[in-house]
């Protein structure tokens, strides 16, 4: 039996849909233009399905939060929607009142309307049950004068969100069809891998690297675990290396000394398949400069793994069936230190495995190297990748479940 339904479920034509999509974007500071518009690409598909299929398309999403530098208005994404889709997507600077109400209402089929922040509503944040968010203002309003609700959000799924959650509690809903890619890839990748399968975890987030860690080796998901940045950091603190002050400074915020324990245990009993660096890149008055780890501590930053270090961790990579590589391996904003990310995503790339690269940064760097089209797969989830890493639930991922059997 299906878990959830998807557009095949549903005869759309004429009917009016409610999508609700992340394409919560980088934006430039000092113009808030949008600085890139690869979630925006993203969602293209479904709603130019949707109104290929003469549907009236409402679309729901954020951008930034309240009270942040770049919690914007949409008319922006409008305008970078409309230009990908060839086609005109109005923005209505309104959620729940008459503005709103009468757009919907005055929508033909093939067209399509973009609504104003969602994160401008106080409640849309609140960690809500299904239930509790139907209740809500922008369900109670929305929800009868539409008749499909369509999540295509899959980098926001992680959250139970007014928006996310709200709609498939009282009406007919669908995965998108990003969703639905985002998460056919991800099964086939964590639940029947082929084997040697590679995990590549990096980044500058340490504090579930443990529990992730341990996860992809019990549960037979990882043949190997190759750890870079500041997480390869925290196992090597783990192991007994000293970093040097300033490096494990930068490790305090985010791992506790039960993380380190626990780390000092996983790398006691399953050591073998955990692979970490053996050299590193220092910043030394601006340059880039490689030492052993045996050679550590160091009052110079680490910012990059090192070549011998590379070279290995692309050799096990060739060797693999199937590499998932999230967050980078250095500090990318410097290009000396960009080498070991750039390297691990171009073994990557050019390997017959199957290959899936997620979170923000690694995806930035793929884009800018034009690697990311020679990749089986490329995720849109930072927060949310990080949550299925950890085998959590996704709320809004349940909440389309849940509504499974209700029909138009």
């Amino acid at each position: 039996m299906k878990e959830y339904n998807t557009l095949d479920d549903f005869d759309v034509r004429h009917k009016t849909v409610l999508l609700r999509v992340d394409i919560n974007c980088p934006l430039k500071k000092d113009t808030l233009e949008i600085e890139d518009d690869n979630r925006i690409r993203q969602i293209v598909p479904t709603v130019r399905e949707l109104l290929s299929k003469h549907a009236k398309v409402v679309i729901l999403a954020h951008q930034g939060r309240p009270g942040d530098w770049d919690f914007i208005p949409l008319d922006r994404h409008a305008a970078v929607l409309s230009k990908h889709l060839g086609k005109e997507v109005r923005y209505v600077d309104d959620l729940t009142g008459e503005k709103a109400i009468n757009a919907i209402r005055e929508l033909q089929s093939g067209e399509a309307i973009i609504l104003k922040n969602v994160r401008e509503l106080t409640y849309e944040q609140e960690k809500k049950s299904p239930e509790e968010h139907a209740k809500s203002e922008l369900v109670t309003v929305l929800a009868p004068i539409v008749d499909l609700y369509v999540n295509d959000a899959f980098a926001a799924s992680h959250r139970a969100h007014c928006s996310l959650v709200g709609f498939p509690a009282v009406l007919p809903s669908a995965a998108g069809r990003l969703m639905e890619k985002e998460l056919s890839a991800l099964k086939k990748l964590f639940e029947n891998p082929a084997k040697p399968s590679v995990f590549v975890l990096g980044g500058a987030k340490v504090a579930d690297i443990v529990a992730v860690v341990s996860r992809l080796i019990s549960k037979k998901i990882a043949t190997m675990v190759i750890l870079v940045g500041l997480s390869a950091n925290a196992f090597l603190k783990a192991r007994g290396v000293d970093l040097g002050k300033r490096n494990e400074d930068a490790l305090s915020a985010g791992l506790s000394q039960e993380d380190l324990e626990a780390a000092k245990k996983l790398l006691e009993e399953k050591g073998e398949q955990i692979l970490l660096p053996h050299d590193v890149a220092i910043e030394v008055d601006g340059r880039r400069r490689e030492l052993l780890v045996g050679d550590l501590p160091s009052e110079y930053p680490i910012l990059d793994i090192g070549k011998a270090s590379i070279e290995k961790f692309v050799k096990v990579i060739h060797n693999a069936k199937t590499v998932f590589m999230s967050g980078p391996a250095g500090m990318i904003e410097k290009k000396e230190f960009l080498l070991g990310t750039k390297e691990l995503l171009t073994a990557m790339a050019s390997s017959h495995a199957y290959t899936v690269i997620g979170g923000g940064h690694t995806v930035g760097v793929a884009e800018s190297l034009k690697l990311a089209d020679r990749l089986s797969y490329v995720s849109t989830g930072g927060g949310a990748l990080e949550t299925f890493l950890m085998g959590k639930p996704l709320p809004a991922v349940e909440a389309l479940k849940a509504a499974v059997n209700r029909k138009l």
